[in-house]
């Protein structure tokens, strides 16, 4: 008799617990949701790619596409983190109050300004580095010295037709009229009449008397 009593106590002690997990079960399915959205920023209502969208309780979740939208399935009240890289982490409570078995989600994201701290950067990696780099470089020249060494090559040109030539200033002279024909060739080379070293040169040998006959000159 005390063996049909205990069996019959556990038989209806596993049916109770059947029943509780039956129970149990459809209870979690019923809170089951779909839960959808868009992550946009606060101030102009751009999307937020690729933002982390992250379930506290179910230890699951999804990332946005590049229009920021997501979807997975959560429980009603789980809390859900929403994170982004330049932006605020933000969380959201699911409501348990919904009567469908999905929810949808506009989550605004505010801009997160990091402050960092001034980094300076040097091309040298020492203080003595930098001394004998600021004394041995080279400044280029500005416009008025190139200016005023294009005038001085002018003027030495000038002064060296005064003297007789050697052999190598006769060879570049001759190098010189051949590039010039061979640059101009199949055109009209400009005249001398428009050169103002050549009117230079005429004027000095004016002034220094060079046009004067031999006669003059004994005078």
């Amino acid at each position: 008799m005390k063996k049909c009593l205990f069996h019959f106590f556990s038989l209806l002690t596993f049916t109770f617990f059947c029943i509780s997990l039956q129970a149990q079960d459809q209870d979690d399915n019923s809170s089951l949701v779909q839960f959808s959205g868009i992550t946009i920023t606060a101030d102009s209502l751009n999307p937020v790619p690729y933002a982390k969208i992250f379930d506290v309780c179910s230890h699951r979740g999804t990332t946005s596409d590049i229009n920021g939208y997501f979807s997975f399935v959560a429980h009603q009240h789980d809390t859900v983190v929403f994170t982004a890289l330049g932006f605020k982490p933000v969380s959201f409570i699911i409501p348990d109050t919904i009567t469908k078995q999905r929810y949808s989600l506009i989550q605004l994201m505010s801009a997160d300004t990091l402050t960092l701290a001034a980094a300076f950067i040097f091309p040298w990696p020492t203080l003595e580095d930098f001394k004998r780099a600021f004394v041995e470089t080279k400044i280029p020249d500005d416009d008025l010295e190139i200016a005023r060494k294009n005038l001085l090559a002018a003027d030495i040109r000038m002064r060296a037709e005064e003297y007789p030539m050697d052999a190598n200033m006769n060879y570049r002279n001759y190098i010189d009229n051949q590039t010039s024909k061979l640059y101009y060739y199949g055109q009209i080379q400009p005249y001398n009449i428009f050169n103002p070293f050549a009117w230079a040169k005429f004027i000095k040998a004016w002034k220094d008397g060079k046009f004067k006959s031999q006669k003059e000159r004994l005078k």
